[in-house]
């Protein structure tokens, strides 16, 4: 782990995915070393205009918002604050350089901690 699952607006993706997955996962490497960025895992999702609404309404130009999978464990290191703030300006700057300054504002980051032996890959539970 770590996953990077990307909503945005489908016409902001599209030509742009190889460029996006690049750089946040540079910016993955970035915080945890270039060893993560094999296993770092990026999912772009793209949403039509008329199926992303704020308000009420539907949106008219949404910045993206990242969810990011990470262990649990990582949350209760000494370096936690910093870890945290490391990731989300990474993959923040990473949205920006993507998709212009226009999105800095209102892009989200989540992180999202997954306790050890809640998560599987080929059908084994992994224990960390």
């Amino acid at each position: 782990m770590p996953h990077l699952d990307v909503h945005a607006l489908e016409s902001d993706l599209a030509g742009r995915e190889t460029e996006l997955i690049k750089k946040l996962t540079d910016a993955v490497a970035a915080v945890y070393g270039d060893w993560a960025r094999e296993i770092a895992v990026v999912r772009l999702i793209g949403i039509p205009p008329h199926r992303w609404g704020i308000g009420g309404e539907p949106a008219r130009a949404p910045a993206p918002a990242v969810t990011f999978g990470i262990k649990e464990a990582a949350f209760g290191r000494p370096d936690a604050d910093e870890i945290v703030a490391s990731l989300v300006s990474g993959v923040t700057d990473a949205l920006v350089d993507v998709f212009g300054e226009r999105v800095r504002a209102g892009a989200t980051v989540e992180l999202v901690g997954v306790p050890a032996g809640r998560s599987a890959v080929g059908g084994v539970v992994d224990p960390r």
